[in-house]
């Protein structure tokens, strides 16, 4: 997160040329303008792990297939008559 007043600058600037890029930096959780001034900006963790990892939903869930697959293991022997 930017401060509003700080995005609303930056878009005035975009809007005053063309060509007017901007430089993110997820990892270090910076923006750079083009005169090279750098902005930091707040994003919350596990956001970030998910955006740097490219995980959604289903991605974050498979990074625990193993405990789930465990469990699903413990369950057929507590509870057997529900896979049968």
């Amino acid at each position: 997160m930017l401060d509003a007043a700080i995005v609303e600058r930056l878009f005035r600037e975009c809007e005053a040329g063309e060509g007017y890029r901007l430089k993110v930096d997820l990892e270090k959780q910076t923006v750079t303008t083009p005169g090279g001034e750098v902005l930091a900006f707040e994003v919350d963790g596990g956001r970030k792990h998910r955006l740097l990892n490219g995980l959604d939903d289903i991605g974050l869930t498979l990074l625990q297939a193993d405990k789930i697959k465990a469990y699903e293991e413990r369950r057929k022997l507590d509870a057997p008559w529900l896979f049968a």
